[in-house]
Formats: C-alpha cells, structure tokens, sequence
C-alpha cells in the first residue's frame, strides 16, 4: 500500500527525541508499504529550506518543510506554527496520493490536513493519539479562555469523527477516546515500544561514558533523559539529588535534554547546593547516543509533574528504560506504575515526599541484587510485550483491515489478504 505517514515532528536516530514513527515506518517498508512521510524540519540546516524538500531515510520517504518550532515558544506562536504546517501539509498529501493516511498527534491540528487528503482522496484515515487532547493543554493551563477550550474540543470530535479507526498508546487514552464518543470496536492500543536491537549495546560503550567524566567514574548513575519542559517536573529531580546527597554523595543524577524549563531547574539545583557536584545537565544528544548513556546508568527516570492526566502517558525514556534493561523509576500512578509494581521492573518514587522518595532511591542502589533482577524483569518486559517489531506487526494488521474494508487496498494485496498471505 501507499502510505501517507503525517507526523509533524518526524526524528530519525540521528536527531534528537523520541524516534517511534521513524522505527514504524521503517517496518513498514520492510514489509512492502510505500510510505511517504509528511513532516517539519527541525535542525538547523533544515530550517533554512525554502518550501519542500524529500529525503530518503531508511526507505521512507520523507517531506520536510522547514516551520520554526521550539518547546521554548510562547502557547500562541505554537498554535501559529501548529496551523502553518497543517496548511501546507494538507496540499502536500493531495498532490502526493495515496491508498490510507495514517495522521499521528500530537498536535491534534495533523487531523485537518489528514482529513482534507482523506476526503479528496476518497481514502481512509487512521488517527493516532500520543496525548489526550485538548484535555493536557487544559489540565496544565494551556487553554483558559472557553472559546478556544470549546475550539479545540471540535477538533478533537472532527479527528474522531473522520477516522475510520484510532490508535491509542495506553489503554488510559483508549478509555478517554471511548468516553469522547468514539466506538470502542474501532479502538486499538499500541503502545510506544522497545527497540531491542538498538540498545542490546556493547557494555563498553557505558563504560567509555564514565571514563569520559571525571565526576563520574564508578559512582552510582540515575538518568533522566528528555524535554525539560514544563508537564515533566524535572526540578523534581534536583530535589531529590539534594535529599538523596544527605546520606549517599557518591550518587550521581544526570539530566540530558532541553526544554523552556531548562534554566528554572538549572537555578533549583544551584539554590539546592547540587548543580555540578551530585547533579549535572547535559544537552541534548541524538536517540543513537542513549544506548551508551543508559548502559552507565545504574536506573533511568521517567518524571512528571503531580497531574493525574499524566497517567496515561506513553513516554519513550520509559520504554527506552525496559530495551536497556534498566530499573526504571518513575513518580506517577497509572497504567504504567501497575506494571512497574507487578513485573518488579524498578520503583514509583513517593511524589509528595521527597525524602521517603531518596530512601526508595537509596536502598535501590545499594542493592546490587535487586538492581540485577529489576533489570532483568526490564528486559523481559521489553522482549515479551513491548517489542517494536511485534506491534509494529499488529499496527499492519489494523492499516491493512482498515484499507481492505473501504476498498482502497491495492488489488494485489486485497487478493492476499483473502487468501491468508500477509505482504
């Protein structure tokens, strides 16, 4: 089939962030799909660009258009810069063509460039959902006034309702899309998932990042890699670096990111009297580069700020986590915070008190028994439920029943669908 792949914020490994439509499209590929993926340009060079420009990336073919866009800017010049691409993106999927769309979010506005080539078309659409919307931009006060809270509550019903099928990434977003009206036959989770191969690495690699940095060494290594953006709560961790300082100096807390909250946290572990000494921030380093990074680490970190519709997040560090076979500690309830608990696979740190929090952390780390069978139930968990190529299959499996029911399915591929075959 002929793919239309919409992701606004498409990363291949060589970039910076979570890389999860580059690992899907890619598998797609493998099995046969032409896939063309629609998306803004995000380094430097690339901003430059004067309209479109594809490249080749694994066999996808991408189509980037340079739209400037930063965590650091203002909600407004976001959504300016949200309805730029969405315009563009909608005439460039109609002059491309294709057999299905496949829009991922966020941010919910893909839905109108999807849905216009949908309808043109005459083809399909199937809608992911990373993030329930608009009810996170709500939640942390995003959207205020109740004219564009009632807006984006449209859009979300107008993506729902144009979507021959929904991907959620958890079954708390499942559940909201369900309450949101949609039919519950037409809803399927795919989680974000581990990419087993890519950090199965050479130990050495995690060794040659601790002889790197002399503050380093043999210490204790807890990780958090990601946006330190305002929903993540990453001061949270300088806090915790200054209790856990108190009775374990030795341990090392590393951020490795960007985001508009960079310098608030950066100005909270200094007031704390750790900013250089027990906690550390690093840039940002392309995905290629956190196979070693999580291989020195001795527990990685998946945060959020205390907000219950954080709960059904699907963040990629925490998957990351798992295919490292690393603890993974995380300071949320939720879906996954009942998996932690019930597979052993690392800690739900106390989110109130901090102190109770840094003894969990302590008592881990000293305890080189349970850091080996935390990281083992990891790996498993990796392995058994989360693997990229195994819901990368089942994806396939929706795309290619969605297509084969609306008609649009090649007629090669409708003839080995009948026949049991898969492509």
């Amino acid at each position: 089939m002929r793919i239309l792949y919409l992701h606004q914020y498409f990363t291949t490994p060589s970039m910076d962030g979570g890389t999860r439509s580059y690992e899907i499209a890619r598998r797609l590929v493998a099995k046969g799909h032409d896939v063309h993926m629609i998306t803004s340009a995000r380094d430097e060079a690339q901003r430059r660009l004067k309209g479109w420009e594809q490249t080749e990336e694994a066999g996808i073919h991408v189509h980037w258009l340079a739209v400037p866009y930063s965590n650091r800017m203002s909600y407004r010049d976001r959504i300016a810069a949200f309805l730029r691409f969405a315009w563009s993106a909608g005439r460039k999927a109609v002059r491309l063509g294709g057999d299905l769309v496949y829009a991922t979010s966020t941010p919910l506005t893909i839905a109108l460039p999807a849905v216009h080539a949908a309808r043109r078309h005459g083809i399909p659409m199937v809608f992911e959902v990373r993030d329930l919307w608009p009810e996170m931009p709500i939640a942390v006060g995003a959207l205020k006034n109740p004219v564009s809270i009632a807006l984006a509550r449209r859009l979300e019903r107008f993506a729902y309702d144009n979507a021959a099928h929904v991907i959620a990434l958890s079954p708390g977003m499942q559940a909201g899309v369900i309450a949101a009206g949609y039919p519950a036959s037409k809803v399927t989770v795919i989680p974000n998932s581990c990419d087993n191969e890519l950090f199965e690495t050479n130990p050495q690699r995690g060794r040659a990042i601790r002889a790197r940095y002399e503050w380093l060494g043999d210490r204790p290594l807890v990780v958090y890699s990601g946006t330190i953006g305002l929903v993540n709560g990453v001061s949270y961790f300088a806090r915790l670096a200054a209790e856990v300082r108190e009775t374990a100096s030795d341990v090392r807390f590393v951020v490795i990111g960007d985001g508009r909250e960079q310098e608030h946290v950066r100005k909270d572990a200094e007031r704390l009297g750790v900013l250089d000494r027990s906690f550390f921030m690093l840039p940002s380093v392309p995905k290629a580069e956190m196979p070693a990074w999580l291989s020195a680490a001795d527990i990685a970190t998946s945060l959020f700020i205390d907000l219950q519709q954080m709960w059904v997040n699907s963040a990629n560090k925490f998957f990351d986590a798992l295919a490292a076979g690393r603890p993974v500690a995380i300071n949320y309830g939720g879906w996954q915070a009942d998996l932690v608990r019930e597979s052993g696979a690392g800690l739900v740190l106390d989110r109130q008190d901090i102190r109770a929090a840094a003894g969990q952390l302590v008592q881990a780390l000293g305890d080189r028994r349970w850091l080996v069978r935390a990281g083992a139930a990891a790996r498993n968990l990796a392995r058994t439920r989360f693997d990229r190529d195994q819901l990368t299959a089942e994806l396939e499996t929706v795309l290619v029943g969605v297509a084969r029911a609306s008609g649009t399915a090649p007629r090669s591929y409708r003839s080995s669908l009948r026949l049991g075959g898969v492509r």
